[in-house]
């Protein structure tokens, strides 16, 4: 019966996007014709469609019980809608991103992420995320850097300017700073520091936080255990991940981080804070699989 919900499932998702995705370039068109103000109020409402597809789909997960959901966030009170913050996450698979999508959602705004610009030529979807504003980036090969030195600062320039439409209005921009998925393969190729992820990279992270200046509120960040294995998308569409595991925890920006001006004491202090949340995730993935 499996295959059954992985058609309803996927169904129910391409049916939702182009609904959704209508609505969205819809609104698009108008915005050349409203006053500063009403694009403002636009650019807004433009998440709340967001929201309302991940709330859908959220929906469409837990009614066709695709998964046990184990939800855990005890200081979600401590946050609001109303403010801005910055999201990181381990990262094993396309499940991460629609489960992030579909329980950050209502708590904090929209989530927002950097992806890759391969991404936007993939039917509605490519577009949708270009026009919300996710920001895409560029994986530079060292023969393009030869050949145009000026791609050097791509990636950095692009999430400046990313951060700027991010201030417009309360976002949430998500960064999995592993820099790619886990992989065991991955983590073998690495002088991997810990047993179930990568090491972190910092660089996008600092780029953000330099880009977002006093904005950000909080870094929120979030620990996602698939016990059984991590799923293909496709074998979670077909409820054939029993179980998955979401557990977030709140975290102050410390204060030297965002009061240092010298940009490489500021990274050398934040790599040491990324490296103690870290390992305190791996401990807590080892004690959550140990228990399970």
């Amino acid at each position: 019966m499996g295959w059954v919900k992985g058609i309803l499932a996927s169904i129910f998702l391409a049916t939702n996007t182009i609904v959704v995705c209508t609505a969205l370039f819809l609104e698009v068109l108008i915005r050349p014709l409203l006053p500063a103000r009403g694009r403002s109020w636009l650019n807004e409402h433009l998440d709340w469609i967001n929201r309302t597809w991940t709330g859908n789909n959220r929906w469409m997960y837990e009614t066709l019980r695709l998964s046990n959901f184990k939800v855990s966030w005890p200081e979600a009170d401590q946050l609001s809608t109303d403010k801005w913050y910055l999201v990181i996450c381990n990262h094993q698979s396309w499940t991460d991103i629609v489960m992030l999508q579909s329980y950050l959602g209502g708590v904090i705004p929209a989530v927002k992420f950097f992806t890759k610009q391969q991404l936007i030529w993939v039917p509605f979807i490519g577009v949708a995320m270009w026009l919300l504003g996710f920001p895409y980036v560029r994986r530079v090969t060292r023969e393009q850097l030869k050949a145009n030195p000026e791609l050097r600062n791509y990636d950095r320039d692009n999430t400046l300017k990313a951060c700027e439409g991010f201030k417009n209005h309360p976002t949430s921009v998500l960064n999995f700073i592993e820099g790619t998925r886990f992989t065991k393969e991955k983590h073998d190729r690495q002088v991997g520091r810990f047993k179930h992820l990568l090491n972190p990279k910092i660089g996008g992270l600092g780029y953000v936080i330099a880009g977002m200046d006093d904005y950000l509120h909080k870094v929120v960040d979030v620990t996602i255990i698939y016990p059984r294995g991590t799923p293909e998308f496709w074998d979670f569409l077909c409820g054939k991940c029993p179980e998955i595991e979401i557990s977030m925890i709140n975290y102050d920006i410390p204060t030297e981080i965002l009061t240092t001006k010298d940009q490489r004491e500021q990274r050398t202090i934040l790599a040491a804070w990324i490296e103690t949340i870290w390992a305190a995730k791996d401990a807590r993935i080892s004690s959550q699989l140990e228990a399970n």
